[in-house]
């Protein structure tokens, strides 16, 4: 069987639309294209597959409402387009699926509901309860609430933290290219689109741009780096055009549509995925280049005789990047110690941490159980 045959066989999906696909560029919500992806999620449900949107458009839609014709660039009056436009978003989602008989769940999320390991577990159950009802939950990020340091930063993000979340299968990314290109094909007819690869493929590196349509927040660059955090749960991603006839009931066939991108390695732990979704971390710690090939090559916890530097204001059980010495991140996780204490026994063998701080609560800075490689 083949990877896109293996397509066929996969139950839970993860959808996302991005902006432009959903709002004609900016003009508002394209009800055509709109029931049409209804009418093949319909089909994709009554075969058995429990399906979760993502949906953009909030801001787009909210923008064509009030005449908007730019992205404004104030986070209020973001916030305020967001409201405006998130009330035609769903009713548009909830009237397309009610008159084909299903229901749909609206649900916003900010990072801090992802990041919160009790909110976390929290928004897991719920969207595993809604689709084991056979009801179709629409999310969105929260955006009339979210303030600029717990926002996601687009949808393509969101979309795999949700793959993560609820264990998908298949993250599908809707977008206005037909995949990803070995070059940029608005710039060069001679483009070639991959068909496959694997996720850790370097060539993506090279060819993902940051360029988007200006009514989203996302690019390719984007739909690269979620494909690769929805690996972590084993989820493979499939990036087409949103305007293809039947694009979601060709991928459930098995047919060669846009770009598939596998995980290149078994999942991570449940525990794992959720250290990898953080977005923002409280402070840094430089390692040296032994450190780094520990945590690289043997999966050992961190220890504070390995750190050189520290950086940042934390306090024990929150989040950490660890970096190598060109500053480039290789590690995150909850560390054991505070910043203060963090920095006062960087560099020293564990059994001196007891004699420096008078006690010992870990021997290790970060224990491997607590500590996710990037």
């Amino acid at each position: 069987m083949t990877d896109r045959e293996h397509l066929r066989e996969t139950r839970r999906w993860v959808v996302k639309i991005g902006s432009a696909l959903l709002t004609s560029g900016g003009r508002g919500i394209d009800r055509s294209r709109m029931s049409a992806w209804v009418d093949q999620m319909v089909t994709l449900a009554a075969a058995g597959r429990e399906l979760v949107i993502v949906s953009s458009g909030a801001v787009a839609e909210g923008m064509s409402r009030i005449g908007w014709k730019r992205r404004p660039a104030t986070l209020h009056e973001l916030q305020a387009a967001a409201a405006i436009g998130q009330m035609g978003l769903v009713q548009a989602w909830e009237s397309c699926f009610k008159e084909r008989g299903l229901h749909t769940a609206q649900v916003l999320l900010t990072h801090e509901d992802l990041t919160d390991r009790r909110r976390y577990l929290n928004a897991r159950s719920t969207l595993r309860t809604l689709v084991g009802l056979r009801v179709v939950p629409v999310i969105n990020e929260n955006d009339t609430v979210a303030t600029e340091e717990l926002r996601f930063g687009d949808n393509d993000t969101l979309a795999a933290l949700v793959a993560n979340l609820i264990q998908a299968d298949l993250l599908v990314l809707l977008t206005d290219q037909r995949g990803v290109f070995d070059a940029d094909p608005r710039a060069n007819p001679d483009a070639h689109l991959i068909p496959e690869t694997t996720v850790g493929d370097p060539m993506l590196d090279q060819v993902a741009g940051e360029g988007g349509s200006g009514l989203g927040r996302g690019g390719m660059v984007t739909k690269i780096r979620a494909a690769r955090l929805a690996a972590r749960s084993g989820a493979a991603t499939v990036i087409a055009a949103g305007t293809g006839d039947g694009v979601l009931t060709c991928i459930a066939s098995g047919e060669r549509v846009g770009t598939l991108l596998l995980p290149d390695q078994g999942p991570d732990q449940a525990r794992k995925r959720w250290l990898a979704g953080h977005l923002q971390v409280r402070g840094r710690l430089t390692l040296d280049d032994g450190a780094v090939r520990v945590l690289r090559e043997q999966g050992r916890s961190l220890l504070a005789v390995g750190v050189r530097a520290v950086a940042g204001e934390f306090s024990r059980g929150e989040v950490v990047a660890c970096v190598d010495s060109q500053g480039k991140e290789v590690a995150r996780g909850l560390v054991n110690y505070g910043a203060e204490d963090a920095r006062r026994i960087m560099g020293q063998p564990s059994s001196r941490i007891a004699e420096i701080l008078g006690c010992m609560d870990d021997e290790e800075l970060i224990h491997r159980d607590n500590l996710v490689l990037v």
